[in-house]
């Protein structure tokens, strides 16, 4: 049996071996990660493990024994992205938007370390995350609060 947190509950797995933390996620209706490329390119199933950025779709659950892991979803009902998520608006920093789940789960761990990160390190932080729409100048604009 694997034990984890996620986001605010305690979760008991005892499911198929070899399936990724995406699957899950999105198997309980957490859709905020995004399926994208399956490969831990693109960024667009991000989530928070133990405050670290990583895909969801290169996790195994089983991997995850005693791990805290957030979602955007559950970010979003704390309140924790409420600035940034009105500054991305107010910016046009989403188009599509299948990349924005992922830059802003990015850019909250970022926040959680430096309040007040610089150009250089917004961009650096954004460079997991594959945008094809916004070519990273509006994102990068929005980040900056």
């Amino acid at each position: 049996m694997i034990r984890f947190r996620l986001n605010e509950l305690e979760i008991e797995y005892t499911g198929h071996p070899g399936l990724t933390l995406m699957e899950y996620l999105r198997s309980i209706e957490l859709f905020s990660v995004k399926y994208g490329c399956d490969t831990g390119s693109c960024g667009s199933c991000s989530v928070l493990v133990d405050n670290n950025v990583y895909n969801s779709c290169m996790i195994l659950v089983e991997s995850l024994h005693g791990k805290l892991i957030e979602t955007l979803e559950y970010l979003d009902k704390k309140g924790e992205i409420d600035e940034l998520k009105e500054s991305f608006l107010d910016k046009g920093a989403i188009q599509c938007g299948y990349c924005s789940p992922g830059m802003l789960i990015s850019l909250v761990a970022l926040f959680r370390i430096n309040n007040q990160p610089d150009e250089s390190e917004i961009r650096d932080t954004l460079a997991g995350n594959l945008c094809r729409c916004t070519g990273y100048v509006k994102p990068v604009e929005a980040a900056q609060l």
